[in-house]
């Protein structure tokens, strides 16, 4: 048959490529920051947009939008074309794809510092980003979806079984864990409430980790490892039950995040069930990966590619065990909350996500710019260093975990706390978290050293942008099974079947967990004493979400005996009604909120937002002297009530239309509390400290917890 001539199209792969090494330097750098801000809390100045709280959501999305994203489309566009033997659907939707997501990076950047933010965990981006990323991810699988359509390849390669379950699957959970109802350009509410929105936004926060940081890695692996290797995958029946089984089961283990909070009992289970299920499929794919290397251990030895690959496949083996295991609510009751999750989380970005993206950038180099890589030792002083970046990373935050979790559940034998000052555990770790600092800058310059690597190569090589290739043409693909051709044979040539059946797999989890929490109202035990938030703490609770306040401290105390004695009362779900989005947090780097209204008095916030130090001798916090000094925008008050009306929150006529006035009225309240100090007299005078930002925030601090009856809590 005669073969047609068509030519790759390398420069798109270039562009990611280099978007890739771009964001990855600025997000690992600003992570290096952030970890340096626990030691020196305010060494970046006192500058809104350089706190932890805002910080901290920048260098997330940094890492996993940008940084993975880009790699992982590079990626996709390099291969894609490889393995279906054509070039990519269309060279416009490829350029859309690439500036489309650049631009939403950026737009991230500007707005996550400036304190635009959801604050839900991976998905702070506001509304019309949200949006924005729902276009440009349409147009990516558009461009996916016709070059499968277009192939000269009857059949598909699992790589690309992994890219269709990424492109679905992330399209499902962005859409409905951001359904919002906007209030301005950069604010909005989400549509769930309190233990709806926990449930929904950690099906988002598990399966964003699932399908943007692990089954997108999953394809590249299933190309590059054996392209490198140069020896085919191991076992294609094992790759098979490796992407049915892994698609299926990780949609349901979301609620495992939530544990011993206030989720119901029976999704709290489920989570825990397929949690646990998922090593089997997890560790079926890195025996895939590993073994596809059986006879080709001597190129390990010589080349660095290699090497990033074995260390990032071993790392997805360690996390995904690890994950697991959390799941087993005797050790999520030991691990959640702590550091112990943040070292695990790690070991997946810096090992698997990280680490085998580098050994691909190498690689990609030297085909892209057709030469040979500048520098093997440089690629290798790469891995030496990275590598003890992440065991100097990810160890101190282990121990630390231990540590945390030891001393806040430990009694006296009088039944007393015996560390009842929560900052006794902070000062004991840190440092672990010198240690941290000290692993994360290491694997910094590693990154630096690839850059630079990579520059010296592309400065030697070819700028040749498109690459000429050959392959016969596919003629219309027959729909009938062929005689003793297996079932997922004949599926892989069916390919919007495929799609859909893909569809259906992750869609089902998803369904059983959160429909019956969203329509069956006895999931939710309402309680009567709970009320909607005053016009004051609706604002309040804003700045409190603003500053990235959830990042350190949770607002669910768990029914164990040390929470109860530290905190209060156990967290109940419908004291969480009218709470959107929900605020529980996922680690302690301070205590937990939930119960801290009426506990200390206004004065005490007050001081303590100016410079913890002065509260709480120690502390770690930074300062917010901004919230002191900036006036309160109250120009969207009535919007917001309105919005919460619309959402379903029981505000009356009366409480609408004097939203203003009420604000006011209890803003002057909480001023004429302060002026019962007579330092605050003698510092403030006759500021009129009432119209400040700090009023609403102490408003909504002292709210918490106070709706229903609390036993008297330790400190």
């Amino acid at each position: 048959m005669e073969k047609e001539q068509f030519y790759y199209d390398n420069k798109i792969v270039k562009l990611f490529l280099t978007a890739t090494i771009l964001w990855g330097i600025v997000g690992m750098l600003v992570g290096v920051l952030v970890a340096f801000l626990f030691m020196f809390p305010n060494y970046l100045g006192n500058l809104p947009w350089l706190s932890f709280g805002r910080l901290r959501p920048l260098h997330t999305n940094a890492v996993i939008f940008a940084f993975v994203g880009n790699g992982f489309f590079a990626g996709m566009y390099y291969s894609m074309q490889r393995l279906l033997k054509t070039r990519m659907f269309h060279d416009s939707l490829s350029k859309v794809h690439f500036w489309g997501w650049q631009l939403i990076i950026v737009a991230a950047a500007i707005t996550l510092p400036l304190g635009y933010t959801s604050s839900k965990e991976y998905a702070e981006l506001e509304w019309p980003i949200d949006i924005a990323i729902t276009i440009i991810w349409v147009i990516m699988g558009i461009n996916m979806i016709g070059t499968i359509l277009k192939r000269r390849q009857r059949h598909i390669y699992v790589a690309i079984w992994f890219y269709i379950a990424t492109f679905v699957t992330i399209a499902v959970l962005h859409i409905f864990n951001n359904l919002e109802l906007p209030i301005s350009p950069f604010k909005s509410y989400s549509i769930y409430a309190g233990v709806q929105d926990a449930l929904v936004q950690w099906w988002y926060g598990h399966n964003a980790v699932a399908f943007f940081l692990t089954t997108p890695i999953l394809g590249l692996m299933y190309y590059f490892v054996p392209k490198v290797a140069n020896r085919p995958v191991y076992s294609y029946r094992l790759s098979i039950i490796h992407f049915w089984s892994l698609i299926f089961i990780y949609i349901w283990a979301g609620p495992h995040h939530l544990l011993y909070t206030a989720l119901p009992e029976w999704a709290q289970n489920l989570g825990t069930v397929f949690s646990i299920m998922l090593i089997f499929p997890s560790w079926g794919g890195m025996i895939n990966g590993l073994l596809t290397l059986r006879g080709a251990w001597d190129k390990v030895r010589d080349n660095p590619v290699l090497k990033f690959f074995v260390v990032a496949i071993t790392g997805y083996g360690m996390t995904t065990f690890e994950g697991p295991l959390l799941s087993f609510k005797s050790l999520n009751a030991i691990g959640h909350y702590t550091d112990w999750i943040v070292g695990h989380v790690h070991i997946g970005t810096l090992a698997w996500n990280g680490f085998f993206l580098a050994g691909m950038i190498y690689w990609l180099a030297t085909k892209l710019w057709k030469t040979d890589l500048y520098s093997k030792k440089l690629a290798n002083y790469h891995f030496w260093i990275g590598t003890v970046g992440i065991l100097f990373y990810a160890l101190p935050l282990y121990v630390a975990g231990f540590t945390q979790a030891s001393m806040w559940k430990q009694f006296n034998p009088d039944g007393t706390l015996v560390y009842g000052n929560f900052l006794e555990t902070v000062t004991q770790i840190m440092p672990m978290y010198a240690m941290r600092a000290f692993g994360g800058t290491l694997y910094l310059v590693g990154f630096l050293l690839l850059a630079y690597n990579i520059i010296k190569t592309a400065q030697a090589g070819s700028t040749v942008e498109d690459e000429l290739a050959e392959a016969a043409p596919l003629k219309q693909i027959s729909s009938a099974r062929v005689a003793g051709e297996g079932w997922h044979s004949w599926l892989e040539r069916r390919t919007i079947l495929f799609t859909i059946l893909t569809t259906v797999a992750i869609l089902i989890g998803g369904a059983v967990e959160i429909i019956p929490l969203l329509t069956i109202d006895s999931n939710i035990p309402t309680i009567t004493a709970v009320k909607p938030y005053t016009p004051l703490e609706l604002e309040g609770r804003d700045i409190y979400i603003r500053e990235g306040c959830n990042n350190c401290h949770s607002q669910m105390i768990r029914p164990f005996r040390s929470e109860v004695a530290r905190y209060g009362e156990y967290s109940k779900a419908g004291e969480f009604v009218y709470d959107h989005p929900f605020l529980w947090g996922s680690k302690r780097t301070g205590p937990d909120v939930h119960r801290i209204g009426g506990k200390y008095n206004d004065n005490w916030h007050f001081n303590h937002m100016l410079d913890p130090r002065l509260t709480s001798p120690g502390s770690i916090m930074p300062q917010y002297p901004w919230i002191i000094t900036d006036d309160l925008d109250i120009s969207k008050t009535v919007a917001k009530i309105n919005a919460m009306i619309k959402l379903g929150v029981p505000y009356t006529q009366f409480e609408l239309d004097k939203a203003v006035y009420l604000l006011k009225s209890q803003a002057a309240q909480i001023e004429k509390n302060l002026r019962q100090d007579p330092e605050f007299v003698k510092n403030y005078g006759n500021a009129n400290i009432q119209d400040k930002e700090i009023v609403a925030l102490i408003a909504y601090l002292q709210r918490l917890g106070t709706d229903i009856k609390v036993k008297t809590a330790e400190n």
